[in-house]
């Protein structure tokens, strides 16, 4: 029998009686009902109107539809590529997956230098230093109120700008810069570094698990472990020991001046650079004013209270403020990271062949343009939906829980 007391007046109440639908105006869920299906009715007489008319333009016009021309050669050459790929064997599909890599290459690479960059200029806008506040202030005014394609054409016009190759070097005899893009050693890839790169990724995966643990355990006893010798003994130590058990190789291919070119080495271009400098220094722009109002918008009482116990700003800063004020930055940032990933379409103004790119030149050979639209909204929609559902968990995982 359970030891809380019922209020007698409420042993006899009964819940309310649901209320049937009428099929009269008066009705509110009448209404309701009637209004969605007159909308979904237009909404779906719309689509089907479009559909059948696109349909019937084609047919007049002897135009084909449906993927099916994604499986026929390629033919045209793509600078950029990080699969293999020869115009003349390789498909449009092909050719798609290639900017859809280079295009992902951009955002990612960008979002990561951007939140940096964009990180240390808001902090410094709260600078004591007067010049770094000054100059960082700046910045954010500056950038922020010029157009994002105005920039990447002219960070374009400057690295093109540069001397060419047999009139230009950098300081050492391994690094080259010209007009033709930046040219550095890199490390020539074996089966065993992918064994190596592999072991990093399982390491990194215990690491975490590792670090739960020691969180419950310092949940439960007031102690928690040590984590950093086990990250570094499984997030180093063992990718070493799996490189050198399959023979340690580390050849290095250096760039070297052949003719009117170079030869060797890994080349980053022009086209990529500037795409890649421009859309980080617009973004970061915006990303500085989310992070400084993340900040301020703490209260200066946890300022305060952390002083009051020898905290050195730094470490307010970072183990305190940047904390709490993650909250408030997270969902303005994710639109920043969104549009991002969508002003890389600009990529076609300064002849960088990303999805965009390459979809249109496939849509101006094959005629496919309703195809070639779509697939360019798709990897879009994709790289957006999977930005938002990533940032989403984030935010969920870093908001506050009622108890």
């Amino acid at each position: 029998m359970s030891s809380a007391a019922i209020d007698p007046r409420l042993a006899n109440a009964r819940a309310a009686p649901k209320r049937g639908l009428r099929l009269s105006w008066s009705d509110p869920m009448f209404r309701n009902i009637v209004w969605q299906v007159l909308i979904v009715g237009l909404v779906v007489a719309v689509v089907w109107y479009l559909v059948a008319n696109t349909q019937h333009n084609l047919e007049v016009r002897r135009i084909a539809t449906g993927l099916g021309f994604l499986s026929n050669t390629a033919g045209i050459p793509i600078a950029e590529t990080l699969i293999p790929y020869d115009p003349a064997v390789n498909t449009w599909g092909r050719a798609v997956i290639e900017g859809i890599l280079n295009t992902f290459k951009v955002a990612v690479v960008g979002i990561i230098l951007s939140t940096i960059l964009g990180t240390l200029i808001g902090i410094g806008r709260l600078s004591k230093n007067w010049l770094v506040a000054k100059v960082t202030s700046v910045y954010v005014e500056t950038l922020r109120d010029i157009p994002v394609l105005l920039q990447l054409l002219f960070w374009y016009g400057l690295l093109q700008a540069l001397p060419g190759p047999r009139e230009f070097r950098g300081s050492t005899s391994w690094i080259f810069i010209s007009n033709r893009g930046l040219k550095l050693p890199i490390l020539v890839w074996e089966p065993a570094h992918w064994w190596a790169l592999g072991a990093c990724v399982l390491g990194l995966i215990l690491t975490m698990a590792w670090n739960a643990t020691a969180n419950r355990r310092r949940d439960a006893t007031g102690v928690k472990p040590p984590v950093w010798p086990a990250a570094l003994l499984l997030m180093a130590g063992f990718p070493a020991l799996v490189w050198a058990s399959l023979g340690a190789p580390h050849e290095i291919d250096f760039p070297a001046l052949k003719g009117f070119n170079f030869a060797g080495g890994g080349t980053i271009t022009p086209e990529y650079f500037a795409l890649l400098l421009g859309l980080t220094l617009y973004t970061a722009a915006y990303i500085a004013e989310i992070v400084r109002s993340g900040i301020q918008a703490v209260p200066k009482g946890q300022w305060e209270a952390a002083a009051a116990i020898g905290l050195h700003p730094g470490a307010v800063l970072k183990l305190i403020v940047l904390p709490q004020a993650l909250r408030v930055i997270i969902p303005p940032m994710t639109s920043q990271f969104l549009n991002l990933t969508k002003n890389s379409s600009l990529a076609v103004a300064i002849g960088f062949q990303d999805v965009v790119s390459i979809s249109g030149t496939m849509l101006n050979q094959t005629g496919q343009a309703i195809e070639g639209v779509g697939i360019i909204m798709a990897v879009f929609l994709a790289f957006s939906l999977s930005i938002s559902l990533f940032m989403n968990w984030y935010n969920a995982r870093i908001a506050l829980v009622e108890r």
